[in-house]
C-alpha cells in the first residue's frame, strides 16, 4: 500500500499505559554498558539500587519493556516492510527527571510524513504523563523507509546543525560489547535485524547491527559522564540523527563541542575509517 500523507499526518495512534521498576532501569543501563568498572562509585549510580539515577534515554524503551513481538510499521496511511526501515532521528525533551520507578501514559500521533524521493520519512510524536497527569517527557522519532518515497508529499525542512570552526572540546572513545545487541533487545526491541544473521543479510548487512537507540543511549551516557559529572538529571533535551550503522563490538568515537549552552556531538566508528554513526546531535543541559 502506498503512503497516503492525507490519512497519515495527524493520525491518533492511541495511548498506552505502562509502568517500570528499578530493575527495569538497571537492565537498561547494563544494556548500554554501564557498570564496566564495578568499583567506580559513579558507575554504581547506574548499575545498583544505591543512589540510582535514570539516564534520560530510558524514555525510548520504558513503554515497550514488556513487548516481545518484532515491531510492525503499520499506521493509518502507512504500511511498510520492516526490512526496509531504519531509524532516522530521535529526540527527547525531559520535563522533569525520570523517576526510578513509576506509572505513566503515552499518547502518540503521526506528526508528519516527508517524501525524500527514494525514501519516506515518518515522524511520530509521543507525549508521556505521570500518574498525577503532569508531563514527564515528550519524544519525537522518525523512521527512514528505503524505496517508499515518490508518493508526492513534501520533502520537509533542513535542520542541520552549524558546527564551530575549531577542534572539539573532547574526543571520547567508548567500546561496545560483541553481545551488546543481544543484551539491548531484552529492553523490548526484538527486531530480528539485530539478532538474526539471515534477516540482516536479507536487509543488506553482513551481520546483525546494533540498535540505533542503543548507540543513542551509549553516547548519552558518555557525554553525561564527561560533561555533566555523571548526573543524568542535568539533561533538558537530547536529539540525534542516525547517520550510519554500528556493528556490536566496535568502538564509538564521540567528539563534543561546548557552544551557546549546548553540547554539540558527532559520533563515528573509527574501526571503519571514522564512518559516521550519529550526526547533528545536540544535548541541552538544564540551566545552572
Amino acid at each position: 500500500m502506498p503512503i497516503d500523507p492525507a490519512v497519515a499526518i495527524g493520525a491518533d495512534l492511541g495511548e498506552v499505559a505502562f509502568s517500570w521498576t528499578p530493575s527495569d532501569v538497571l537492565l537498561y543501563h547494563l544494556a548500554l554498558g554501564a557498570g564496566a568498572d564495578p568499583a567506580d562509585e559513579r558507575e554504581l549510580r547506574y548499575a545498583s539500587e544505591r543512589g540510582l539515577r535514570v539516564i534520560p534515554t530510558f524514555a525510548t524503551v520504558a513503554a515497550n519493556l514488556r513487548v516481545f513481538d518484532p515491531p510492525a510499521v503499520s499506521f493509518p496511511g502507512v504500511e511498510i516492510d520492516l526490512a526496509k526501515v531504519l531509524h532516522g532521528k530521535q529526540e527527547i525533551e525531559l520535563h522533569r527527571p525520570i523517576p526510578v520507578e513509576g506509572k505513566a501514559v503515552a499518547r502518540s500521533r503521526i506528526a508528519d510524513v516527508f517524501d525524500k524521493g527514494k525514501a519516506a520519512v515518518v515522524i511520530q510524536e509521543t507525549a508521556v504523563t505521570g500518574e498525577d497527569g503532569s508531563p514527564l517527557w515528550t519524544a519525537r522519532s522518525s523512521i527512514f523507509a528505503r524505496g517508499e518515497g515518490g508518493f508526492g508529499g513534501e520533502r520537509g525542512p533542513s535542520d542541520r546543525v552549524e558546527w564551530p570552526d575549531r577542534e572539539p572540546d573532547a574526543v571520547l572513545d567508548t567500546p561496545t560489547l560483541p553481545q551488546q545487541a543481544l543484551l539491548y533487545r531484552l529492553c523490548g526491541d526484538r527486531n530480528p535485524l539485530h539478532s538474526d544473521p539471515e534477516f540482516a543479510r536479507a536487509a543488506g548487512f553482513d551481520r546483525p547491527i546494533l540498535h540505533g537507540l542503543c548507540t543513542y543511549g551509549v553516547v548519552a551516557k558518555t557525554v553525561i559522564d564527561a560533561f555533566l559529572d555523571g548526573d543524568p538529571d542535568r539533561v533538558r533535551s537530547y536529539g540525534t540523527k542516525f547517520a550510519g550503522v554500528v556493528f556490536p563490538g566496535e568502538t564509538l568515537r564521540t567528539r563534543v563541542w561546548r557552544e551557546n549552552d549546548r553540547l554539540l556531538v558527532t559520533t563515528t566508528a573509527p574501526d571503519r575509517e571514522d564512518a559516521p554513526v550519529l550526526a547533528d546531535t545536540v544535548l541541552v543541559p538544564v540551566p545552572a
